[in-house]
C-alpha cells in the first residue's frame, strides 16, 4: 500500500513537472491573445497590461528558450512594470480635447444671440440652436442682439451686444 501510494505522489509530481516544463512560447503568445481578448469584454485597462506582458514572454522565448522558471520570473516582472509605464503614459496625456463637455452653458459665454421674447423685467428667453434659454439682464425688446456675459446653470446673464 505505501510503495503505491509513494509512487502515485511521485506521477502527481512528475505530471506537474512536465507541464511547468512545457511553457512554451505559443502558450504565452495565445495567453496574451486571450487576456487582451477579455480586455474588449470587460474593460479597465488591466488585462491589456498583463495580456501585453504575456505577449513580451512569448516573443522573448522564441528568441532565447529560457526555463519555465525564468519565463514566470519574465512575466512578473513585465507585468509589474507595465502598472508604472501605464501610469506614466495616463499623466502625460493631453487634456481633454472638449473643455465644455457636460458644460453647455459656459460654452455659450461670449457669443451673441437674438432675443425670441423680450426681457421685461430682467427676464427673457433667447433660442439657441433647437434650444430655448432663460437669460436675465437689463430690459430689452424681442429681436434685439444680446451677448452672453455668465452661465450659471440654466441661466444665462445677457448685455446689449
Amino acid at each position: 500500500m505505501a510503495v503505491g501510494a509513494i509512487s502515485s505522489k511521485s506521477r502527481e509530481g512528475h505530471t506537474m513537472a512536465e507541464m511547468f516544463s512545457t511553457l512554451g512560447t505559443w502558450n504565452w503568445l495565445i495567453f496574451g491573445f486571450i487576456l487582451m481578448a477579455l480586455e474588449l469584454v470587460a474593460p479597465g485597462v488591466f488585462l491589456f497590461w498583463l495580456g501585453l506582458a504575456s505577449l513580451l514572454v512569448g516573443l522573448l522565448s522564441f528568441a532565447i528558450n529560457p526555463s519555465w522558471q525564468t519565463q514566470l520570473l519574465m512575466f512578473a516582472v513585465f507585468a509589474a512594470a507595465a502598472v508604472p509605464l501605464w501610469r506614466r503614459l495616463a499623466r502625460s496625456a493631453p487634456a481633454a480635447s472638449n473643455p465644455f463637455l457636460n458644460k453647455r452653458a459656459d460654452a455659450l459665454v461670449g457669443r451673441v444671440f437674438t432675443l425670441e421674447k423680450p426681457i421685461i423685467d430682467g427676464s427673457g428667453t433667447v433660442r439657441i440652436d433647437d434650444t430655448i434659454w432663460r437669460v436675465a439682464g437689463p430690459d430689452a425688446p424681442a429681436g434685439s442682439r444680446v451677448k452672453i456675459v455668465q452661465a450659471d446653470g440654466a441661466s444665462l446673464t445677457v448685455a446689449a451686444a
